[in-house]
């Protein structure tokens, strides 16, 4: 059985086991807590309701995660360091895969509800200008960007094809990332095929109405064509190599600047690629279950630059 004592005076350990510092998941395990219990009353009554129910409140088996602590470490867990179901239910003894798999799917919304509740989550939708200026409060500068996760070649053919990155040169999903200067993540657009073009996730997720002009979007080359098709925008992006002849000295020069400015963007990323769920190749079959994960993740990375 894993040793939690340990876990909870290491903080090395704690990081390398739940991506958190022993503060962050300290204070996350109170509030997962209040959730957790909150849940299970809000199942008890309506069971009563429905005349299902005939054991007390907290009544039944306990099973082996009995703690909210081992409860919390074991979701973590599952996203940071990503084993097979098999070996982490031999670590902490719950007997075979089925059980990971129950256990994972009541924990998951919980750890959903409990992010929620801190207000971590990023946006999922923007339809409207007010909506676009919710994503950061204050903020002058949104750095946009795509990034792409390696999923299992299918065996379909037609699938083959729609998930395959040409840039990447595998099989792939992807998700469109704002975030800001303190490479908190605003906005996560929906999960989409690897084949998908960054601008064309990009124009199919945003109306020229809904960009707002005093905000500046930084952007890299994958998004030429925005200055045409927004033109109320105010777009920041290093200048692209005409056909035939060289940049400049000075457009060298400009575009060191922005590439340095715009790192930002790719930091943020990376915080969320230290769970190896995200970096890792995805083994889960679900397309909604992989959307849910990269949601949780971006919402992991805001908790902890916002908690630890």
């Amino acid at each position: 059985m894993i040793n939690i004592n340990r876990i909870l005076n290491d903080h090395r350990l704690m990081r390398a086991v739940t991506g958190l510092s022993i503060a962050g998941f300290i204070s996350l395990s109170d509030k997962f807590l209040q959730v957790f219990q909150e849940s299970k009353q809000e199942e008890y009554h309506k069971a009563l309701s429905l005349g299902t129910r005939r054991r007390a409140l907290g009544g039944g088996a306990k099973g082996r995660l009995r703690t909210i602590s081992l409860k919390l470490l074991f979701v973590l867990m599952y996203f940071k360091c990503y084993p097979t179901m098999e070996s982490i239910g031999s670590i902490l003894r719950l007997e075979n895969r089925s059980n990971v798999k129950r256990n994972l799917d009541n924990l998951i919304p919980i750890l959903e509800m409990t992010l929620g509740y801190t207000l971590s989550l990023p946006k999922r939708r923007i339809s409207t200008l007010e909506e676009f200026l919710e994503i950061i409060p204050e903020a002058k500068d949104l750095f946009i960007d795509g990034t792409e996760r390696p999923i299992q070649r299918p065996k379909d053919k037609a699938r083959q094809r729609k998930n395959y990155s040409g840039k990447k040169k595998t099989h792939t999903k992807k998700v469109l990332i704002i975030s800001d200067e303190k490479r908190r993540i605003g906005y996560l657009s929906p999960t989409r095929p690897g084949r998908v073009h960054d601008y064309s996730l990009f124009k199919d997720e945003f109306d020229p109405k809904t960009i707002p002009k005093d905000i500046s979007l930084w952007m890299d080359k994958g998004f030429v064509g925005v200055e045409r098709d927004f033109p109320g925008a105010t777009v920041v992006m290093p200048k692209k190599k005409p056909k035939g002849r060289e940049l400049t000295p000075y457009e060298r020069e400009q575009n060191r600047i922005i590439s340095g400015i715009r790192i930002l963007s790719e930091h943020a990323i990376g915080g969320i690629k230290r769970l190896r769920i995200i970096a890792d190749e995805f083994r889960n079959k679900s397309d909604q279950f992989m959307d849910k994960v990269m949601y949780l993740a971006c919402g992991l990375w805001n908790y902890q630059l916002e908690y630890c």
